[in-house]
């Protein structure tokens, strides 16, 4: 009787069409190294046990222009992944030359996803000429990390106990007050770092009503680029800034005490979180937004996305895409833990949850989210971009007075100008 039984399930599994019990293997490839690959990682392995219907085989790559000229190179034959983290300041860049596939709103609404998940200006970089090619993960951002102990000292901190360092001018104030108490610097910024410096620079620029940085075929089309330049050039000048600072260095200043405040990006919060957990730090510290030096609160922001490459050697397959939007969709509605990283979720149900909200600084910093400021939606901008070489180039030497900043920005026009079509 026992071996009939026996047979008869064997042979009912045997019969099952072999589609129906396999699993679909989806190749990943992203290029996130330090904090953020450690938690990728874990995501991936814990996205991996939770279902057997889907597996993820992940490979890091080299970040930058290596990266993306991997993803194109691997598309022209047919060996490119099925999904992969890009940054969306580089889409502008990428969707001309066709690397990129479109998802339709049906795609995404199959697993839950679209528009109303996300913050507008998130969504809008993520969107060119009307169609979404990719799915944002975070938003990670330009923050002022602050000493709370100095800044309380100095009586720069209200109620709340957060910095009150709104309009330019009460913000140099403040950074004066803070060297008159004191501090070796009221603020370390890496200044030797094109990135870092664009960062600001673009935060403040956007903070002026009807500032561009690309206005059709112009670059800084009016004097508020100089103006910019000119305002972190004094505040270098006056030894309020450190200037021709690493950006290990400026990261130094901040945790040794000799800087009050330090303007970096989220993904540095694990780096004092871990200093304060182990007693190495000495201080109470706190981040939030950039102050709104001029009109209106803006940001500097990037995001890291999920995105499909495309290959008419090997265009992804209906199978794997649908895999590809499973995997998607259970980051997204899993990024709580990749908010550790100091990144703010993209997914705005995980912002807006009690367990983010208790989350600190992050909580306090996500306002930012609101106004983020992308990079410009052109080819000649975005992460390893012609822009942030300018920047090297040119606004550095000028924030280290090495430059005036009026001619910095007419040798940054000169040098951007005729790359854009």
């Amino acid at each position: 009787m026992k071996k009939g039984l026996l047979a008869l399930a064997s042979s009912i599994l045997l019969s099952l069409p072999m589609q129906a019990m396999a699993t679909t293997e989806v190749t990943w490839w992203d290029f996130l190294g330090g904090g953020d690959g450690v938690r990728m990682k874990s995501l991936i392995e814990q996205f991996n046990t939770s279902q057997s219907d889907v597996k993820i085989n992940a490979s890091t790559l080299q970040w930058g222009v290596p990266f993306y000229t991997k993803i194109q190179t691997s598309a022209a034959v047919g060996e490119q992944p099925d999904i992969m983290t890009y940054h969306l300041s580089r889409f502008p860049l990428a969707v001309p030359t066709g690397i990129l596939r479109p998802f339709s709103a049906a795609e995404l609404s199959s697993v839950g996803l679209g528009p109303d998940k996300y913050f507008p200006a998130n969504w809008e970089a993520a969107n060119v000429d009307g169609k979404t090619y990719g799915v944002p993960l975070d938003i990670h951002a330009m923050v002022l990390y602050y000493n709370k102990d100095l800044l309380g000292k100095a009586g720069l901190l209200n109620s709340n106990g957060l910095p009150n360092l709104d309009g330019v001018a009460n913000f140099t104030a403040g950074l004066r007050k803070l060297k008159d108490n004191g501090a070796e610097y009221g603020a370390s910024l890496a200044t030797a770092d094109g990135g870092t410096v664009w960062r600001l620079w673009y935060s403040m620029l956007n903070q002026i009503n009807g500032a561009q940085f690309i206005s059709g075929k112009s670059v800084c089309p009016a004097d508020n680029c100089a103006n910019v330049t000119a305002q972190i050039t004094s505040w270098v000048g006056e030894e309020l800034i450190s200037s021709e600072t690493a950006y290990p260095d400026a990261i130094a200043l901040f945790t040794s005490g000799k800087a009050a405040m330090h303007f970096n990006g989220v993904w540095e919060v694990p780096t004092f979180t871990d200093l304060s957990k182990n007693d190495k730090l000495g201080f109470e510290w706190g981040a939030v937004r950039i102050p709104v030096m001029y009109d209106k609160p803006a940001t500097w922001a990037d995001s890291h996305a999920f995105a499909v490459p495309h290959s008419d050697r090997k265009p992804i397959s209906q199978e794997k895409l649908q895999a590809v939007l499973k995997v998607i969709s259970w980051m997204n509605q899993n990024s709580l833990f990749w908010a550790t990283a100091g990144h703010i979720p993209g997914y705005k149900p995980i912002v807006d949850s009690a367990e983010y909200k208790k989350m600190e600084p992050n909580a306090t910093y996500a306002v930012l989210a609101e106004n983020a400021a992308f990079d410009p939606k052109s080819k000649i901008a975005g992460v390893a971009s012609p822009v942030y070489d300018a920047i090297q180039n040119f606004i550095l030497p000028s924030v280290n007075g090495q430059l005036e900043s009026e001619e910095a920005i007419e040798m940054m026009k000169e040098t951007l100008e005729p790359q854009i079509e």
